[in-house]
């Protein structure tokens, strides 16, 4: 979402009738609850292992900086949110990363007023990084973490890809912040500018860590609970991807941005990656939807989920959402970079129609996720709203 855990957003409860009783389920809510559990760590551990690739990168970067260098970083990162994004639809269910505690405000809280990071056009001395009487640190980026506002944003994926990126004034291409905005004596406040861009890495790895430890087998943690919810568990599993669907993806990280046609709205503006950011979300529901996940060593993960647990109650209807998923996927892949021309022009501009072909087919397949649910005996289900 936009900022911060989408938990307190606006709600819409579905009450939907119970369906004549079935034969045995082929796989049981508990198979597919403790499968989802094995996906969801894998693919935290992917990420984790992305960002501290990123942060070698960056460590690299700090040391020597060069264009070589940075152009290494910003690879690292691009390479990393592959991997973040598919984990979106572990959310909207007061899980680790987005309950009350949850650091998802400090990992991908969005947009970022970018002059509270650094200097911006127009504002040579502006942000956290040239104020000297701020302290950087882990605990003051955490703590000043939209403090004042929602878009002041210190911390997390997107305070790293300003630094990396600078701001995006291009209508073809991403930002392009010099390399020399590191080196002392060519930008004013060039090291603490190394030194916000090292711990706001290490934060994010720190951050990243604690939700791969809260999924880890065999460990009295959140994951442990989680593998006895049986049918409770599989109702926050289609939470998670109903609310990702409609409330989020189609919703925040699309409409938003059709309707003001506005650079600042769309989700990651300095690297020009929305477009990829929208593919791995979509990916990331159907991964849970089919149990599978494609691990970064190329591995393929793959166990009972949501399609063989409808698929027992009702064949017809789990093949309908699959190849709803199947289409939405399809037609994100079909956005074209960058996101933000994609969005210009009026309603027939051919990207404005690849972007609304998208969310259309987000908004279907979140009414056929919360049919499912009635197949597997779930007869309430709260997903988060635009």
């Amino acid at each position: 979402m936009r900022v911060q855990s989408a938990i307190s957003s606006a709600i819409l409860t579905f009450a939907i009738a119970m369906p004549v009783a079935a034969s045995a389920d082929v796989v049981s809510h508990a198979d597919v609850a403790k499968h989802y559990a094995t996906l969801v760590h894998a693919n935290y551990s992917d990420t984790l292992a992305a960002a501290k690739d990123l942060q070698a990168n960056i460590t690299a970067l700090v040391a020597t900086p060069s264009a070589e260098h940075l152009d290494k970083a910003r690879k690292a990162w691009l390479a990393a949110r592959e991997f973040y994004g598919q984990t979106e639809a572990f959310r909207f269910y007061a899980g680790p990363i987005d309950n009350d505690r949850g650091p998802e405000g400090r990992i991908n809280a969005w947009p970022l007023d970018e002059a509270y990071v650094d200097y911006v056009e127009g504002k040579a001395s502006s942000g956290l990084v040239n104020n000297p009487k701020f302290k950087i640190s882990k605990a003051n980026l955490r703590k000043f973490n939209e403090r004042g506002g929602e878009e002041n944003i210190s911390a997390g994926w997107h305070a790293i890809e300003f630094l990396l990126w600078g701001q995006d004034r291009s209508d073809t291409g991403p930002g392009e912040r010099s390399f020399e905005d590191f080196v002392d004596g060519k930008k004013a406040h060039a090291d603490r500018r190394r030194q916000f861009l090292t711990v706001a890495t290490q934060l994010l790895v720190d951050d990243l860590s604690f939700l791969v430890k809260s999924w880890q087998p065999n460990q009295q943690n959140y994951r442990a609970q989680f593998e006895k919810g049986g049918k409770e568990s599989v109702r926050k599993i289609i939470v998670g991807l109903g609310s990702l669907s409609r409330g989020e993806l189609a919703g925040e990280r699309m409409e938003v941005a059709l309707n003001s046609q506005d650079q600042e709205d769309e989700h990651s503006c300095f690297s020009d990656n929305t477009h990829r950011d929208i593919v791995t979300n979509a990916i990331g529901i159907r991964n849970v939807w089919q149990g599978q996940y494609q691990r970064r060593d190329g591995t393929h993960l793959q166990g009972p989920g949501l399609h063989a647990l409808v698929a027992a109650k009702n064949p017809a209807l789990a093949d309908k959402t699959q190849q709803q998923i199947d289409q939405s996927v399809k037609a994100a892949q079909a956005i074209q970079a960058p996101f933000d021309r994609e969005i210009i022009g009026d309603d027939n501009a051919a990207g404005r129609q690849r972007v609304q072909a998208t969310i259309n087919s987000l908004v279907e397949q979140s009414k056929l996720l919360v049919t499912t649910a009635n197949a597997v005996g779930i007869s309430k289900l709260t997903l988060v709203q635009p």
